[in-house]
């Protein structure tokens, strides 16, 4: 799950991880949480909360061993009351287990297209147990953590099939197929939208305006259209009518039809295509 060599927009995965881990602190006070991602493997724990001592920090976890390890095999949650005392799992970890005072301990995977990619755990060290609320709290959190980390996969995707096309890497449309440049333009703002991370939708945004053509270096300044102008506009761009482009948007045919009204007088044109000549010519689409 870290970041690929080479990966063209992709932040630190850890950067999601320690997101969410921070979200479910927040709205339900579990004194310790912690986690972490999967590779080859092996579960490496680099994001935590409330931790006393070092021992879970950077701690390595194979596959069938701890309350982890069983997670990480089993692709399902689990969780012990009393680890001191739990039978259900190996005890290969109970060094800093123990001296980390943990005694209820919950651990869910995420999971990604059938593959465990990373870990999400919260603990206390109390006698009272850890709550259905509580499990149910680090089960959202890993389910929103595997919906970013599919959208971001498939941002990687795209883009690294625009590198291939291009014969080198992403930063203008020679040698691309048009049509393909302008399929893969549509796709980048219709996943930006569907991004939570604001810094991530920002690049998003941006690599799609690169692959859009640039002005005439002696034209002059075009018109500014709103983010949902523009997606709509890409969306007529490849031929969709008022309803397709709302499907593909999550926007109603009448919402996507005030858009498109908006667009249009932006950029004086009367009908539809002209105001998809009228954006190429700014530089607004490819």
């Amino acid at each position: 799950m870290p970041s690929q060599p080479g990966a063209l927009l992709r932040p630190d995965d850890g950067d999601a991880l320690r997101q969410v881990l921070r979200q479910v602190h927040d709205s339900t006070g579990i004194p310790v949480l912690f986690g972490g991602q999967v590779e080859n493997a092996l579960l490496r724990l680099s994001q935590h909360i409330g931790l006393r001592t070092a021992g879970l920090r950077g701690l390595r976890v194979r596959a069938e061993t701890g309350l982890g390890g069983q997670v990480l095999t089993t692709g399902r949650p689990a969780g012990v009351t009393d680890y001191r005392s739990a039978r259900s799992i190996t005890h290969d970890y109970d060094r800093p287990v123990l001296t980390e005072g943990i005694r209820s301990v919950v651990a869910v995977p995420v999971v990604v297209s059938g593959v465990v990619r990373a870990v999400l755990y919260g603990a206390s060290r109390g006698p009272a147990p850890l709550g259905d609320r509580a499990a149910d709290a680090v089960t959202d959190a890993s389910r929103r953590l595997a919906a970013e980390l599919v959208i971001r996969d498939e941002v990687d995707h795209r883009l690294r099939l625009l590198e291939a096309a291009q014969g080198g890497p992403v930063g203008g449309p020679q040698g691309v197929p048009l049509e393909e440049l302008r399929q893969v333009h549509a796709e980048l703002r219709r996943i930006a939208q569907q991004v939570p991370d604001g810094d991530l939708r920002g690049q998003l945004l941006d690599a799609a305006q690169r692959l859009a053509r640039p002005p005439a270096a002696d034209s002059a300044p075009g018109p500014r259209l709103a983010p949902r102008e523009l997606d709509v506009l890409t969306q007529v761009a490849l031929g969709c009518n008022n309803a397709e482009a709302g499907r593909r948007l999550s926007l109603l045919p009448e919402t996507v039809k005030a858009y498109l009204r908006s667009a249009m007088r932006k950029l004086g044109a009367t009908t539809r295509f002209e105001a998809v000549v009228a954006a190429r010519r700014q530089g607004l689409l490819p």
